[in-house]
């Protein structure tokens, strides 16, 4: 009688326990998913007052944000690359993918200077150059 108490007891234990391991396999697929399919955006590096439009629209995630402050400075990335360095700087990132730029121009900043960096970025061969605003 022993023996069958002893072996009563030893499948009892065994199926008590859970085995966990395809579930750490399953949480690190995931993880690596969204890792994987995740977007980044890299933002101009500094903060613009948009003037207001009341014709805004949402743009694509892909995209390229150039900041102009009030005084003139073009930022990529929290870079200061300047007018100049605005056709470099969308052709290499062109080469990598075709997304389209979009210019988050300080409502202060002059005219001339966002037009300049307009021409700049269809130059670089962007298809797609948007100004980014606030909805009215």
């Amino acid at each position: 009688m022993a023996g069958r108490f002893q072996r009563y007891h030893e499948t009892q234990t065994e199926s008590g326990e859970i085995n966990i391991s395809p579930l750490i396999d399953i949480v690190f697929i995931l993880l690596i998913f969204f890792i994987v399919t995740t977007v980044f955006v890299e933002e101009t590096g500094v903060d613009i007052d948009k003037p207001r439009a009341a014709t805004q629209r949402d743009l694509e995630k892909n995209s390229i944000l150039l900041g102009i402050t009030p005084e003139g400075k073009v930022f990529y990335g929290g870079n200061e690359i300047g007018v100049g360095g605005v056709r470099s700087t969308v052709s290499r990132l062109m080469r990598q993918q075709e997304q389209p730029v979009i210019i988050q121009a300080d409502r202060l900043t002059p005219t001339e200077t966002t037009v300049s960096v307009l021409d700049e970025a269809k130059m670089a061969g962007a298809a797609k150059v948007f100004i980014s605003t606030v909805k009215n």
